[in-house]
C-alpha cells in the first residue's frame, strides 16, 4: 500500500482513484462496508482502491484535551487498511486551514482538484466541511459539480447495535471483548513496541513485555486472556498469553499501560512491535497485600488464560 500525505502534488498514476473516506478508526465491519462498496466500484472502473482519512483524528484537534478515545494509532490503522485491500491511502493532515474549509471548498479543492478522484464512497452519516455543515447528499451534488461520482453506503449494523467505533469504545469499557469482537470483525488489538518497565515482572518470576497506551481509548482495567503477535524481529510468530491492563495498584499510583507475560516464552523481544488481541476479560484489577498474594493469582490468570486461549485454534 502507497501512502501519500504531500497533497500539492499528487503523481498522476494516483490520481483517478475511488476513495473510500472516513476516519476509520478501528476499521470495524461498519467501515468494511464502504471499503467493499469502493473495492467494487473500482474493480469494475479499472481503478486503484484508495482510503482518504485524517491525522490527527478531527476529533483531536478540536479537543486536544479530552480523554484519549483511539481505538488505533496511524500506524496501526494504515497496516488494517492495507491487509482490507487498500492500494493508496491519502493521509490528510487536519489542521486550520482543512478545518476551515466549506463543504464546497473540500469537493472542489481536496477531492477534484487535489486527489482527482473518480468516486466518493462514504457512509450515508458522513459529515464534511466547516462545521460539519456538509452530509453525504450534498456531496452527491458536489460530485456532479465537480467531475466525480459519490457511492452512499447505509449504516450497518445487526439487531444489537450499530456498527460503530462508538460502539467498539463501549464494549471494550464494560470489558465485553466478544461484543467488540463482533462489530470490529476481528478481535480488539493493541500495538506498539515494547518498552522497557519496572522489571517487577522479571523478578515476581513473570517477565511482561509492557506497550504504552498513550493515545488510545483505554479497555476496562484488569486480566485478560490474549494472543500476541511479535511483528518483527527474530521471534516473529504467534504466541499465548496473560495481560494485564491498567495502573498496577499493588505498586502504588502508575500510569495506565498494558503488560503481557507470554506463555512459555524467554526471549528479549525490547524495542521489536507486538500486537496484542483482547480474547477475554478475565477479573478486574485489583491490589495485593503482599507480592506473594499477587505471584499465587497470576499463576490463576495463566492457566485460566490457557484453557480458554486453548479453545482458539486461532484469533479472530
Amino acid at each position: 500500500m502507497r501512502t501519500i500525505r504531500d497533497f500539492g502534488d499528487i503523481p498522476d498514476e494516483c490520481r483517478g482513484s475511488v476513495a473510500a473516506i472516513g476516519n476509520f478508526d478501528g476499521v470495524h465491519l461498519g467501515h468494511l462496508q464502504v471499503i467493499n462498496s469502493a473495492k467494487e466500484f473500482a474493480g469494475h472502473a479499472g481503478a486503484k482502491l484508495a482510503a482518504l482519512t485524517f491525522e490527527p483524528h478531527p476529533r483531536q484537534y478540536f479537543a486536544p484535551d479530552a480523554p484519549a478515545f483511539r481505538l488505533m494509532n496511524a500506524e496501526t490503522k494504515a497496516r488494517r487498511l492495507g491487509t482490507v485491500g487498500i492500494e493508496l491511502m491519502f493521509e490528510l493532515r487536519f489542521d486550520a486551514a482543512l478545518a476551515g474549509l466549506n463543504a464546497g471548498e473540500f469537493s472542489r479543492d481536496i477531492l477534484a482538484s487535489g486527489m482527482g478522484i473518480r468516486c466518493a464512497v462514504v457512509g450515508e452519516d458522513f459529515r464534511f466541511g466547516k462545521g460539519r455543515s456538509g452530509d453525504a447528499e450534498q456531496l452527491s451534488k458536489l460530485g456532479g459539480e465537480h467531475g466525480f461520482d459519490t457511492r452512499i453506503v447505509s449504516i450497518a449494523g445487526d439487531e444489537d447495535c450499530r456498527w460503530s467505533s462508538t460502539s467498539v469504545r463501549k464494549a471494550l469499557s464494560d470489558g465485553r471483548t466478544g461484543d467488540a469482537a463482533r462489530i470490529l470483525g476481528h478481535w480488539h488489538r493493541i500495538e506498539g513496541r515494547v518498552v522497557s518497565g519496572q522489571h517487577r515482572g522479571h523478578k515476581l518470576g513473570f517477565p511482561t513485555a509492557n506497550i504504552p497506551l498513550d493515545g488510545l481509548h483505554l479497555p476496562r482495567f484488569g486480566v485478560y486472556a490474549v494472543f500476541v503477535d511479535v511483528l518483527s524481529g527474530p521471534h516473529k510468530g504467534r504466541y499465548e498469553g496473560s495481560a494485564s491492563i491498567g495502573i498496577r495498584p499493588t505498586f502504588g499510583e502508575n500510569s495506565a499501560n498494558l503488560e503481557v507475560f507470554i506463555l512459555d516464552f524467554a526471549a528479549d523481544i525490547y524495542g521489536e512491535a507486538i500486537s496484542v488481541a483482547l480474547v477475554e476479560f478475565q477479573r478486574p484489577e485489583e491490589a495485593f497485600s503482599t507480592a506473594d498474594e499477587l505471584v499465587t493469582q497470576m499463576v490463576l490468570d495463566c492457566d485460566r488464560s490457557r484453557k480458554v486461549l486453548g479453545a482458539h485454534a486461532q484469533p479472530a
